[in-house]
């Protein structure tokens, strides 16, 4: 295991896949990596890119990436999509629009289905975060498939936060109020060549003016992913609030993914406490009594919890 924590520091690809295969798989051997690696991590700056289907992300990720890359930047990419069983669907296309990124030993792209992951979204998302940081990617782009409540949760664990917008798209900005205006730093209006991309702009700015004041305001920034234009001007924009915030802001942001990250590590560990405890025979009769309502779920859980309590460790 030390062997593939070196080369995973020495950023090898193959060390990289292997180690998320393992944290993936929920694999003993993973938490004895994660623990050698996780002294090096915390260097590399997040950057979550949400919003609806179809609005360009994996195209702007793609331009972000390549932009990124002639400034000398190691670059990790995640697609995350918490609906899927699978890694395919739109995942797969994602993959092959950045397939000229394959051949770039300095960029390392990995699809992430969430279902499956015992320890939850963030817990999976933040340990592929970590194995990154420690390979020396300077930075981390995670990019989510769509705009429902557990990519919210997902890109809540990033550094800066974008939210993409594309013209005509009225109804999405409007249903974006619940959940996604508040995380976001920085707007990016994709597709701007659009006619409707003015009216859209306006939208944006007027739903800003009822939440934010003077300088606390996202700034909007304007692109054709599919041109790569406006990506130098967007990647100029994540510079300067990058700069403008402080390190104690940037730190409460690192916390943040680590706070959740421990909070489903420790889920996870109780979890295996109690299969080890509680013969599974005895945990199906468990459900069928509550099933049948002769006891409830949470007297249930405070009887296992007891019993963990008394067990030796």
């Amino acid at each position: 295991m030390m062997d593939l924590a070196q080369e995973l520091i020495k950023g090898d690809h193959r060390a990289i896949a292997r180690a998320i295969s393992l944290v993936e798989n929920n694999k003993r051997a993973a938490q004895e990596m994660m623990k050698k690696i996780f002294p090096g991590t915390g260097k590399s700056l997040v950057i979550g890119i949400t919003g609806p289907p179809g609005s360009g992300k994996s195209t702007l990720v793609d331009q972000m990436a390549v932009h990124l890359r002639k400034n000398g930047k190691k670059i990790g990419i995640i697609a995350v999509d918490p609906s899927s069983p699978f890694t395919g669907g739109a995942i797969l296309g994602d993959r092959i629009r950045m397939m000229r990124h394959s051949t770039d030993p300095e960029v390392f792209i990995r699809s992430m289905a969430a279902r499956g992951h015992l320890g939850g979204l963030a817990k999976a998302t933040g340990e592929v975060i970590t194995i990154l940081e420690a390979a020396g990617k300077d930075f981390i782009l995670v990019e989510t498939v769509g705009v429902g409540q557990d990519e919210v949760e997902v890109v809540k664990l990033a550094d800066i936060v974008l939210v993409i917008v594309i013209p005509g798209a009225g109804d999405e900005i409007q249903a974006f109020k619940a959940g996604i205006m508040e995380i976001a730093d920085i707007f990016v209006l994709n597709k701007a060549d659009s006619p409707d991309a003015g009216k859209t702009e306006r939208q944006i700015k007027a739903m800003l003016d009822l939440g934010f004041e003077g300088d606390t305001m996202p700034p909007i920034v304007k692109t054709v992913a599919t041109e790569g234009e406006g990506v130098e001007p967007l990647i100029n924009e994540i510079d300067k609030l990058v700069g403008s915030k402080s390190q104690e802001f940037i730190n409460s942001r690192k916390k943040r993914l680590i706070s959740w990250m421990l909070r489903d590590i420790i889920s996870e560990k109780i979890y295996q406490a109690v299969s080890q405890n509680i013969p599974e025979s005895e945990f199906e009769s468990l459900v069928e009594r509550i099933f049948k309502r002769e006891i409830d779920p949470y007297t249930v859980a405070d009887e296992i919890v007891g019993r963990l309590k008394k067990a030796k460790p």
